[in-house]
């Protein structure tokens, strides 16, 4: 190999180096939900977290924002892809929506709790810190388990120090104009409305200094 191939050679690699590094530097945010967050129904570039990563980078801001959210996803599967989404991603924060089919489909709150609290640990184990954002049911299932699965969100938050929405549809529950058909899933015009009111809690958090070992 002539010289100058050798130094181009060591030239290319060291700018992949420098790239991989930066990459590194990028701080990032997993959010790992069901279908309120993986836009159900909806072209996924509509949906509540797709606006935050515009919302992100047209303020100038370096959050990488990924969304591995899946329809019909409960607390158990999320339980199951935690380690996996951690070790892929290694996010500065994870934002954890699922419970709410666990609660529509009458599961055991004990269990969604567990599975939870299994996330909550292994994101601050990899260095991650979680936001919760909490959900309500219908008392479909008696008031005593609506009422303990919106306690649920209130008790692991407590638990563990996590910063907590309390209720994820809160601004737009009472009104049918903004669900689809189903109704039960936000519809597009609905999505905005639930990035500001994730972005009254999450904007604080995301502020220069809060990269970094969980609380």
């Amino acid at each position: 190999m002539s010289c100058y191939r050798l130094l181009l050679a060591v030239f290319l690699a060291l700018s992949h180096l420098g790239s991989a590094l930066a990459a590194d530097k990028t701080p990032s945010l997993l959010v790992m939900g069901d279908s309120l967050s993986a836009a159900y129904g909806l072209n996924l570039d509509d949906g509540w977290v797709s606006l935050l990563a515009r919302k992100l980078q047209a303020e100038g801001s370096r959050w990488r924002v990924i969304n591995a959210s899946i329809t019909g996803e409960t607390t158990a599967g999320g339980a199951a892809r935690i380690d996996q989404e951690l070790n892929l991603h290694h996010p500065q924060w994870l934002i954890i929506e699922l419970g709410t089919n666990d609660g529509l489909r009458g599961l055991p709150l004990a269990l969604a709790r567990d599975n939870l609290d299994r996330m909550i640990r292994a994101a601050k184990a990899s260095g991650a810190r979680v936001l919760l954002l909490g959900m309500r049911i219908p008392p479909n299932y008696g008031a005593d388990y609506s009422e303990a699965f919106q306690t649920l969100y209130v008790d692991l938050a407590k638990r563990h120090d996590l910063p907590l929405l309390p209720f994820l549809l809160a601004p737009i529950a009472t009104d049918r104009r903004h669900f689809l058909e189903d109704n039960l899933h936000p519809n597009a015009a609905a999505q905005p409305l639930l990035l500001a009111h994730v972005w009254t809690v999450l904007a604080p958090l995301l502020k220069p200094g809060t990269v970094g070992r969980p609380r």
